[in-house]
């Protein structure tokens, strides 16, 4: 059994999880369509009590909280406009006069980025690998899994409802949105291996002296 996080270090967790928890509220106030809005927030819904169920005997690092809170932050603002019609996304659209709203494709890079550092943490933690070619192979399996099986979701609220499906996939017409949003996901989780992966592991050897002492 892992020792509790030490008390100082509950602080950077607290704070993501009120963030999270305040966004999600206004997310929730008078969204675009309120069956989207559920369906985008409820990985949220999901993952917020399972870290709060895991924080004593499972403490993840200060950069996987943050990407998670991220993550987070990307979901509940799609939700709230749907993410064909976030405003944020119309301004990149002018920006970079893409043809389309390109808040989707943040959101499924940001599906690949921030479950890459989650999925190292726990294989480092937990599995006798260690940092190279295998747990990076390891990693980026997971995440295009991960996204695999967001596609099948999606599918399935087609099959429901063709109506909600239209605001929840979002795909604004490309036939291609589906191997997009794999591919986006799985550059998501090569790049973050690539950013992040040094700093993670300065965080991790830390966590474990923590745990040592």
């Amino acid at each position: 059994m892992e020792n509790p996080i030490p008390r100082r270090d509950w602080r950077f967790p607290l704070a993501c999880l009120a963030l999270t928890a305040l966004a999600l509220v206004a997310s929730g106030i008078g969204p675009r369509d309120r069956l989207t809005w559920w369906l985008e927030v409820a990985p949220v819904l999901i993952a917020a009590p399972l870290l709060l169920w895991s924080a004593r005997r499972f403490p993840l690092t200060t950069l996987t909280y943050a990407v998670i809170t991220l993550h987070g932050l990307i979901l509940v603002l799609g939700g709230h406009y749907t993410y064909a019609e976030v405003p944020l996304g119309y301004w990149l659209q002018d920006v970079l006069h893409f043809e389309r709203n390109p808040y989707d494709r943040i959101g499924h890079i940001a599906q690949g980025f921030a479950p890459a550092i989650v999925a190292r943490e726990i294989l480092l933690r937990t599995s006798p690998l260690r940092p190279g070619a295998w747990l990076a192979f390891l990693v980026t399996c997971v995440c295009g899994t991960i996204s695999l099986f967001y596609e099948l979701i999606e599918w399935w609220a087609a099959l429901l409802s063709e109506e909600a499906a239209e605001s929840f996939l979002g795909t604004q017409g490309d036939v291609w949105d589906t191997q997009w949003d794999m591919f986006l996901c799985l550059c998501g989780a090569v790049a973050a291996l690539m950013l992040l992966s040094r700093v993670h592991q300065r965080q991790l050897d830390a966590l474990g002296s923590q745990r040592e002492t």
